[in-house]
């Protein structure tokens, strides 16, 4: 039953100025209670009526948790007074504040707000501080009315304030005559909160500006599913089924989008292809910055094959013939694109091309795009390696968007040094490729290394495909399989899986395995036996380095149903173990966690010896795993050690960016590699079941793959070349402006 609480707030416990998260004390009816809950404008003094339900806290005691408030102004001459001295006016304090009420009594705060000039009677202001102090407590009430107003549209607080920042008063003639201006200028209001808005303020379901913002929303919301842009007639399908208006309504706003260059419109093959503005720009600009570093260096390839003879008699190594031609090709010029499969010898041609610039006296940047592939490309290399991010020293964006992010390191103050090698490609998406090349000077050498038969990047784009399809760039290929390779059956057979031959699933290897099993229970009750019991010594690892990874993320063997069984049994409840429910997750101090999308403004650091802080930074990304390492019910946070040893204080309040990762899809599984892999294969639709799919989870094992499941379907998936489609078409602006033509 939900009960009301009013009174005058005594003391700011905590107060997140993010979120609006607030534990504060409230004095009212000869009483003191401690409050929790979300709070725009936390201020000692102020008087608010709250509406919610006590609870009993654990190590705090009974609280009262609010959902709703309003603030209620102080209406006795004490109470004015201790809400002035709180400094919840600018420029007041307590001496004044006494002063004030003294002066004008209970009529103060009517004075501060209509006629403020009347303070200047109270001795120690002046005409212009008056005026100063009316001015302030004027932007103070608009707030406060602005986060009741917006609060009845369902926007949160951090919205809220967000939206006040950006048109202060205006924000009300705003919502009446076209609330779709919150979608395009201010990040965090898609349209679907707009058209909510609009709806309550009246505005016609035809309106002008609601189809152009329902096109632009369709144009923005394909990044999530990788594309760049749409055909028309999808898109035009898309905003029918969104708007409900008629086609023809939807063709005369695009052609007005395009005219003011909102949107982009070319044809390819008698068809036209419609373009958010922003990202057809961000794609010609990096097929621009891409052509700028191509460029050869002056060494001949006779001069590089010598160099890399003496170089490889000194060191023991001998390259072959395809590792020899990448690292004559990287010599001879600025840009080379290295791919191959496992087992091809990528790591070693990177170790060789190191070790040869770095006896040239070139400095050398080892760079991927996430924590987990940065460190093994930096086990692999003997090199220290970091993630592109940190490369480029991201700063905190204002905006929690990927259009948002700043990096320190850009066209103005480019990376410092001779060669950058850049590995896992394949994850790159056309928003940090073009940040990273915004950092890169012609003349320093590019390399980028990738495995261009793995699934695409998180992201939109398809960069490592469309840069190799493009034909502009020299590009290297390894494909043979080396001895040592040979005798790993993981590698054998993702290069089987590869080529779309069947694989051998009779059990007579050392580290590829099959069960055929049919019942999921049977298959869930395999996995945790294999996890918790038998494989860590098989593979000399702890239960947490083992990876249970899906194609799906619901059903019988979804990864959501995986992660609750398997916390049950890989991390039970304790007495020493503190949790957290959030929505249908509970977490557990242990609990092994994946953030799922990028947020590139929470703070992280580093510890060393004494809990005292290395090194710190912004930015937990999409796909990053940590340890749940204390829960502080206090502080509202969660205490997370991702990778890297950053730890994080993860507000409750953002819970929903994290999961469970006792298993996962396997496409967040990209770029990791684990000492063994268990995958679950039962079924599944024929879209997602695929071949590219297979080849990147056996591609993610480094010790062990154990298959539990349908051999049925395996060969199924081995047969199925489908991909899923995305629209991009980076390569076809490079050609382009290669002057090649190209397809448009």
């Amino acid at each position: 039953m939900e009960e009301q609480l009013s009174g005058v707030v005594t003391h700011i416990v905590y107060h997140n100025a993010e979120n609006g998260y607030t534990v504060l004390t409230l004095a009212g009816d000869n009483e003191e209670t401690t409050c929790v809950g979300y709070l725009a404008d936390a201020q000692e003094g102020i008087s608010l009526e709250l509406k919610g339900g006590y609870t009993e806290h654990a190590a705090y005691g009974r609280q009262f948790s609010f959902r709703e408030y309003t603030y209620v102004a102080p209406d006795s001459a004490a109470s004015i007074e201790l809400y002035l001295g709180s400094g919840a006016v600018k420029g007041i304090g307590k001496t004044l504040a006494g002063r004030i009420v003294k002066k004008f009594g209970a009529d103060s705060l009517r004075i501060l707000s209509e006629e403020p000039e009347r303070l200047a009677e109270v001795k120690g202001i002046s005409l212009k501080k008056a005026r100063e102090i009316g001015t302030y407590a004027a932007e103070q009430a608009g707030m406060r009315h602005a986060m009741v107003f917006l609060a009845e549209y369902g926007i949160s607080l951090r919205l809220s304030l967000k939206i006040y920042r950006e048109y202060g008063e205006d924000l009300y003639e705003i919502l009446r005559t076209n609330p779709y201006r919150l979608a395009a200028d201010i990040d965090g209001v898609g349209f679907l909160t707009a058209d909510k808005i609009a709806a309550g303020a009246g505005v016609a379901r035809d309106s002008e500006y609601r189809i152009r913002s329902g096109i632009l929303y369709v144009l923005t919301g394909i990044l999530g599913e990788g594309s760049i842009y749409l055909p028309e007639p999808e898109l035009l399908r898309k905003a029918r089924e969104l708007l409900l208006v008629e086609e023809e309504q939807i063709r005369h706003e695009l052609d007005y989008l395009a005219m003011d260059g909102s949107v982009v419109i070319r044809t390819r093959d008698g068809v036209r292809i419609v373009y958010a503005g922003t990202y057809y720009h961000l794609e010609l600009r990096t097929a621009r910055m891409l052509l700028d570093l191509n460029m050869p260096t002056g060494i001949s390839a006779e001069e590089a094959e010598e160099m890399f003879a003496r170089n490889g008699n000194e060191s023991g190594i001998l390259l072959e013939e395809e590792q020899r031609l990448a690292a004559v090709t990287a010599v001879t010029n600025s840009l080379l694109i290295l791919t191959g499969g496992p087992g091809t010898g990528k790591t070693t041609t990177v170790n060789e091309l190191i070790r040869f610039f770095r006896k040239m006296k070139k400095t050398v940047l080892l760079a991927a795009p996430t924590g987990r592939a940065a460190k093994r490309m930096q086990e692999t290399t003997g090199y220290e390696a970091s993630t592109i991010h940190r490369l480029l020293e991201m700063s905190s964006p204002a905006e929690d968007t990927p259009e948002a992010v700043r990096f320190e390191r850009n066209a103005s103050n480019p990376l410092e040094a001779d060669v950058i090698i850049i590995d896992e490609m394949s994850m790159v998406d056309i928003f940090l490729m073009h940040s990273l090349l915004s950092a890169v000077s012609c003349g320093t050498r590019l390399i980028l290394i990738g495995d261009v038969d793995q699934l695409p990047s998180v992201g939109p784009g398809s960069v490592l495909r469309d840069i190799i399809a493009s034909g502009a760039f020299p590009c290297v290929r390894l494909t043979r399989i080396f001895r040592q390779a040979e005798s790993s059956d993981i590698v054998m057979n993702a290069h089987r899986i590869n080529r779309g031959e069947q694989i051998r699933l009779d059990n007579r290897s050392r580290d590829f395995f099959f069960l055929e099993r049919s019942d999921p229970n049977v298959i869930i009750s395999g996995i945790i036996e294999l996890v918790r019991d038998k494989l860590p010594g098989y593979v000399h690892a702890d239960p947490y380095e083992i990876q249970v990874l899906a194609p799906m993320k619901k059903g019988a063997l979804g990864v959501e149903r995986l992660n609750t069984i398997l916390q049950r049994y890989l991390n039970p409840p304790s007495p020493d173990k503190a949790e957290k429910e959030h929505g249908e997750r509970l977490f557990r101090v242990g609990d092994k966690v994946m953030q799922t999308r990028n947020n590139y403004q929470i703070e992280w650091e580093i510890r060393g010896r004494y809990g005292i802080a290395s090194d710190s930074g912004n930015g937990i990304f999409n796909g990053d795993m940590g340890i749940v390492r204390g829960i502080d019910e206090f502080a509202s946070v969660l205490e997370i050690e991702f990778d890297e040893g950053r730890m994080v204080d993860y507000p409750f309040s953002e819970l929903q960016d994290l999961e469970h990762a006792y298993a996962v899809t396997i496409h967040k599984s990209q770029g990791s590699e684990y000492p063994a892999v268990v995958l679950p294969i039962l079924g599944g639709p024929s879209l997602l079941m695929t071949r590219n799919l297979l080849y990147t989870a056996v591609t993610r094992a480094k010790s062990c793959v154990i298959i539990l499941g349908s051999g049925r379907m395996i060969a199924g998936m081995i047969a199925n070349e489908t991909e899923q489609s995305r629209y991009t078409s980076l390569d076809e602006r490079i050609c382009e402006l290669c002057g090649d033509g190209g397809a448009v």
